[in-house]
């Protein structure tokens, strides 16, 4: 089995490393191949200044395509380039698409599962929920079976508020009533794993891949502050606070995401189910310290 990933940022690289051993062989994509370099991986170039030629013979040789590049300001950049040559490809092929939880915009505070019509309000969640219909077309043919991977906040190794705090950037912005969804990268893999081993069956599909609790994020702050044994910063109301004009957006969305359909359809058993034993485990692995972690890719 083939495995061809469209961009080896932090999710997909974990992936890799830790589900790598599933593939007869792996091929990758970044913008600068040099800086993405891993055991077993070719790498190859794209990106909007270009892309190696061989990356189609490698999508005509894959069974298993990833994808984690995200869409440009009005098209999603692998469809916009290869769309054809993966709609040509005759083997049968699993695409695993990784989208976000933004795509169902604001629900006030209420459960949101993916029976959910998509509602986006910001601009590249309308971009990102025309991507998604782009890429479930291709589940027309029977030989591609399409999941979209609807992510929440993503945290793990080098990128967690134990890090944040280290390092003076994190922030307690209290808007009543908010509550974000979170999930760890070793959950990520895990329920792609899950959907490699899943027999194809063709169509496309959406899954919610998110914890099981929902929390205000200065709540979050406040733990890890705990667990490092350190005062938080102080609670800044959000109305007043000084954030950029993307930082706000987030908050302009309000939501709890339910993640049944990956523990009763693929059998998803979550590491971390809340953030709670996420940042234990990270702590507990000496994140947070002087020298400790990894920065994100």
């Amino acid at each position: 089995m083939n495995l061809f990933v469209f961009g080896l940022g932090y999710s997909a690289r974990h992936f890799v490393e830790a589900y790598g051993r599933l593939f007869d062989s792996i091929a990758a994509t970044a913008r600068d191949p040099g800086t993405g370099r891993g055991d077993g991986i070719s790498m190859l170039r794209f990106g909007p200044d270009g892309a190696d030629p061989s990356v189609e013979q490698r999508l005509g040789e894959a069974d298993v395509l990833l994808v984690s590049v995200p869409p440009g300001s009005s098209s999603d950049p692998v469809l916009a380039r290869y769309g054809r040559r993966i709609a040509a490809t005759k083997r049968p092929q699993l695409v695993l698409y990784l989208s976000t939880i933004g795509v169902y915009g604001d629900r006030g505070g209420e459960w949101v599962d993916e029976e959910a019509l998509p509602t986006p309000l910001s601009e590249r969640s309308k971009v990102r929920v025309q991507a998604e219909k782009a890429w479930a077309t291709l589940s027309k043919d029977r030989a591609k079976t399409v999941h979209l991977l609807r992510l929440s906040g993503i945290y793990g190794p080098g990128r967690n508020p134990l890090v944040n705090l280290a390092q003076g950037r994190a922030h307690r912005y209290v808007k009543p009533g908010q509550v974000f969804n979170r999930i760890h990268v070793d959950d990520i893999a895990a329920t792609l794993a899950a959907l490699v081993a899943r027999p194809a069956g063709g169509g496309s599909h959406a899954w919610n891949v998110t914890d099981d609790e929902p929390a205000p994020p200065q709540d979050v702050v406040t733990y890890a502050a705990a667990m490092m044994g350190i005062e938080p910063p102080p609670a800044q109301d959000f109305a007043t606070a000084e954030l950029s004009a993307m930082a706000r957006s987030f908050y302009g969305e309000n939501k709890r995401c339910s993640n049944r359909r990956i523990k009763e359809m693929l059998g998803v058993v979550l590491s971390y189910p809340t953030y709670r034993e996420g940042i234990a485990a990270l702590w507990a692995a000496g994140e947070g310290r002087v020298g400790a972690g990894r920065p994100p890719a």
